[in-house]
C-alpha cells in the first residue's frame, strides 16, 4: 500500500506552517492514522508538538539541505513507519535538491502545494526569479498569503499562469476573504462582445467562473451549444442546458449545466442538441435554494452533435 506525500514549498515566512496546522487539526485529514510531518526549516511560526502528537503527528526537522539525501529519507520511513507524509520544504534549498532526493519505495507524492507571502513577491520575482517559480513549475496549487483585498490579483495571476499554465491560483485575504484574481482579461473569450461566444473548449471555464463570479455576466449575453435535459422539480419554463465534462478521467463525469429559461421549453426535446442564445441574471431562486446564474434564452436553434460529445 502506498504512503501519500504531500509538499509544501516556498521561502521563510510565507505562510506555510499556518496552513499546515490547519489542515493536520482537520480530524477528517488524520483520520486517526499516523503523520510524519518533515519541516526542512524552523520560521518565526512552530507548531505545537504535543497537540499534533495527539493527533498521531510526529515532527522530524531537518536542519540543512544536506539532510535531505535518499538515505535519511529510507531512515525515516524505518523508524516512523508513517501512513501519510508531509513535507514543508524551504524553496532555498532548491526544488532540484528535493528532486534528486529518491523516496522510500512505497512513498507517492499526491499533492504539491507553494505558498506565496505577497508582501514579498514582487520582490523575490525580480531577484530571485527561478527559485520562486521553480516549485510553482510541478505545483497542483499555489496560494499567495497575506493579500491586500483591494488590491487587484490579476497581474500576479498572470506572471504565475506564464510559468506554470496549469496551475491553480488562490489568493487569501487579510480581511479573511479569498478569491481566484481571474480578470475579464485573463479569460479566454471577449467579455466587451455584443454577444459572448462560448467555444467547447471553454465551456468548462464559463461554468466554473460564472458560478465563481455570477456577477461579473450579470446582464451580458452569452451563445453556446449543449444539450436540452428536463429535470423533475424545476419550475415551469425551465429546462437544464449544459454538456457532460471528464473532470479529470474516462471514470470521472459531471453535468455542467444551467437552469435556463425558455418560453417554448415544452418544444424542446430530451437530449437534444441546441444552440442557446441567452441573457445571464444573477439571481436567487428559491427552486434552486441558491444564488447564481440563470440563462434567459433569446432563441433557441437546433444543431448537430459536435464531434466531441464530452469536454
Amino acid at each position: 500500500m502506498s504512503v501519500p506525500v504531500y509538499m509544501f514549498a516556498g521561502f521563510l515566512e510565507s505562510g506555510k506552517t499556518s496552513f499546515i496546522a490547519s489542515v493536520l487539526g482537520d480530524p477528517g485529514f488524520t483520520r486517526d492514522e499516523t503523520t510524519l510531518l518533515i519541516q526542512c526549516e524552523e520560521g518565526m511560526e512552530e507548531y505545537d508538538e504535543e497537540s499534533l502528537a495527539k493527533s498521531g503527528v510526529s515532527v522530524v526537522y531537518l536542519d540543512s539541505a544536506e539532510e535531505v539525501t535518499t538515505e535519511r529519507m529510507a531512515a525515516l520511513a524505518e523508524e516512523y513507519d508513517p501512513d501519510r507524509v508531509i513535507i514543508e520544504y524551504n524553496s532555498v534549498w532548491t526544488i532540484e535538491r528535493l528532486g534528486g532526493c529518491m523516496l522510500p519505495r512505497l512513498w507517492e507524492v499526491v499533492q504539491i502545494m507553494t505558498a506565496v507571502d505577497a508582501t514579498t513577491f514582487d520582490n523575490y520575482m525580480t531577484n530571485m526569479r527561478q527559485i520562486m517559480t521553480d516549485p510553482m513549475k510541478v505545483s497542483d496549487l499555489v496560494i499567495f498569503n497575506r493579500c491586500d483585498p483591494k488590491q487587484s490579483k490579476s497581474p500576479w495571476r498572470r506572471q504565475v499562469k506564464a510559468v506554470a499554465p496549469r496551475v491553480n491560483v488562490l489568493f487569501e485575504n487579510t480581511d479573511g476573504t479569498s478569491e481566484d484574481g481571474v480578470a475579464d482579461e485573463d479569460l479566454p473569450y471577449d467579455m466587451k462582445a455584443g454577444i459572448i461566444d462560448i467555444a467547447d473548449e471553454h465551456i468548462p471555464t464559463f461554468y466554473i467562473d460564472s458560478m465563481d463570479h455570477p456577477e461579473r455576466y450579470d446582464r451580458k449575453t452569452v451563445r453556446l451549444v449543449g444539450q436540452v435535459f428536463s429535470e423533475k422539480g424545476m419550475p415551469k419554463g425551465f429546462y437544464l442546458f449544459g454538456r457532460m465534462a471528464m473532470t479529470c478521467c474516462a471514470d470521472d463525469m459531471a453535468f455542467l449545466g444551467f437552469a435556463c429559461e425558455y418560453d417554448k421549453a415544452y418544444e424542446l426535446v430530451e437530449k437534444s442538441w441546441v444552440e442557446v442564445t441567452a441573457t445571464v441574471d444573477k439571481e436567487y431562486r428559491p427552486e434552486f435554494r441558491a444564488e447564481g446564474p440563470v440563462l434567459r434564452a433569446v432563441s433557441v436553434v437546433a444543431t448537430k452533435k459536435p464531434k466531441d460529445e464530452i469536454i
